[in-house]
């Protein structure tokens, strides 16, 4: 049983997933998705459209395109590998953004009470 085409045009990832064709030649450029060729046409396979799909969340979770290429290099390697070392990436993430959103609340915390200062400073005169 099939859940959707096998082969799918530049234009129809593009289309599918809100992105740029320029993207994903991107992606190819940097050896993320390799695309079949028949003539001048790139060719998608399923594999390709599910790599697109992690290269996608990855980003999005704000992985670099090395760390993604890492883990995608092992996409068709040891399985333990390849969760080994998305639990250490996630981790490492998780640590940068924890101590971001920490920072965040030290500066609007600093920022709330430079405001209240400035309010009572330049109050209304009664």
């Amino acid at each position: 049983m099939s859940d959707g085409p096998d082969l799918y045009s530049i234009a129809d990832l593009a289309r599918e997933f809100g992105i740029s064709t320029r993207a994903i030649r991107f992606y190819e450029s940097k050896g993320l998705i390799a695309p079949e060729r028949l003539g001048a046409t790139r060719v998608f396979r399923r594999r390709d459209r599910a790599r697109l799909i992690l290269i996608l969340r990855g980003k999005r979770l704000g992985f670099s395109l090395r760390d993604i290429s890492d883990y995608l290099a092992l996409y068709d390697a040891d399985r333990g590998q390849q969760v080994n070392l998305l639990a250490e990436k996630v981790d490492e993430r998780l640590e940068l953004l924890e101590q971001q959103l920490a920072d965040l609340q030290t500066t609007i915390a600093e920022l709330q009470e430079i405001r209240k200062l400035a309010r009572t400073r330049v109050s209304p005169a009664s």
